[in-house]
């Protein structure tokens, strides 16, 4: 295998790197603009998940053909396609004036930035070293928690001067732009014939043997509960909590949810600079996972438990969860190397399916829950507290499966 040198690794992690800020923004606005769309378009709490789950079903619905198109014609030349289309997305949403369009549109943006992450980590397993791989996808997260920490307070800054239309026509303009960068920096791919790929790792190209390996299974529901419940609080959910259940205003909850993503992007920094290290005492990831899975739980439940009474305290708990359930980030890039560089692809992308099916199933599901239960008659709080402890009951499993199914790494060539 034939890695770049120093100067083209970086010129390659800073224009993937480029467009993936764009891609995390765009997933984590609906988030802040969740107070300003429910009053425009009189959104109820299901129809808010469903519009912020759009972007995460189109996302997964691209992630099988996404891993098969990376393996055989490269991160350059799929990416380009795909955020084609999530220049009409921006264009789509910014014209949209009712909910199906805007569903529409959001799905169009998840389906274009389907390859935000895919395709830089389908690159790095073949052109970084593994030490570098791991810094380098830990440092893809850092990029997209900035994404999600411009989507907070700058942009909430921006609504009372420009509005949230021309946010998303600028936004188109600059997923172009990262298009150029790519185009530029970003080697072209040697494609691997399906009988070649087949003959470096011994077995058939198929989508099953990575899915049914126990591997991939034990880190499965940890990546569709944890992993998704992660990603439906830092991108829709905690902006709502902070408001129905600890009482913030808008501008208030837009701050706590800014303190979040920095946060965030502190820790993904944190994990760029340790894991190389890890790495080379040879701790595993699985360890890593094991020893950090349990205070994000213990969090959650807290969260639950003390829902209303800990008032201005709830961002920062939602802060805690979310940089303890960091942890969780560190399984993508371990199934990305468990497979042969052959197979990179197809592995991360069935796995980034996994993931995100489950933002989305989390994300409407939190706003089902919240519905359901204020038909009961539930207060409002109390719904919140309902729906998230139904969410820790499937995390607290999910665990317990992880621990539970243990297993040999599966052998790769490369």
């Amino acid at each position: 295998m034939q890695f770049v040198n120093r100067r083209q690794a970086i010129w390659i992690f800073l224009a993937f790197a480029f467009a993936y800020f764009f891609s995390a923004l765009i997933r984590a606005v609906t988030a802040t603009l969740s107070p300003t769309l429910t009053q425009e378009f009189e959104l109820g709490a299901r129809d808010l998940g469903l519009l912020a789950g759009g972007y995460f079903l189109g996302f997964a619905a691209m992630q099988l053909p996404l891993g098969r198109w990376l393996d055989r014609h490269g991160p350059r030349t799929v990416i380009l396609g795909f955020m084609a289309v999530a220049v009409a997305g921006c264009a789509m949403f910014a014209l949209s004036t009712g909910f199906t369009a805007l569903l529409l549109a959001r799905v169009l943006c998840g389906v274009g930035l389907a390859a935000g992450l895919m395709a830089p980590m389908t690159g790095y397993r073949r052109w970084f070293t593994p030490a570098t791989q791991m810094r380098a996808n830990s440092w893809m997260l850092m990029t997209g928690s900035m994404g999600m920490v411009a989507s907070t307070l700058p942009v909430q800054w921006l609504l009372p001067v420009h509005g949230w239309r021309p946010l998303f026509w600028g936004l188109a303009v600059l997923l172009l732009l990262a298009m150029v960068m790519i185009a530029w920096k970003t080697p072209r791919w040697q494609a691997t014939t399906a009988p070649a790929v087949a003959a470096a790792v011994g077995r058939p190209v198929r989508y099953a043997d990575l899915l049914r390996h126990p591997y991939f299974l034990r880190l499965t529901p940890l990546g569709f509960f944890n992993y998704g419940s992660l990603l439906a609080v830092q991108t829709l959910w905690a902006v709502p909590w902070m408001m129905q259940v600890g009482g913030y205003s808008a501008a208030q909850a837009a701050t706590g949810l800014f303190a979040i993503n920095l946060c965030m992007l502190t820790v993904f920094w944190l994990w760029g600079l340790l894991l190389p290290r890890l790495t080379r005492r040879g701790v595993p990831v699985e360890q890593l996972i094991a020893w950090g899975v349990p205070p994000s739980l213990a969090l959650l439940a807290l969260l639950v438990l003390a829902g209303p009474a800990l008032g201005a305290h709830a961002a920062w708990l939602l802060a805690l969860f979310c940089l303890c359930s960091s942890v969780l980030s560190l399984a993508q890039p371990a199934v990305g190397l468990a497979f042969a560089s052959e197979l990179a692809g197809r592995a991360l992308s069935a796995y980034n399916l996994v993931i995100f099916g489950g933002v989305f199933v989390v994300q409407w599901g939190i706003g089902l829950l919240i519905d359901a239960l204020r038909a009961l008659d539930w207060a409002m709080a109390q719904a919140y507290q309902g729906a998230f402890g139904v969410l820790l009951v499937c995390n607290l499993l999910s665990y317990v499966w992880f621990l539970w199914l243990r297993g040999p790494r599966p052998g790769k060539t490369s």
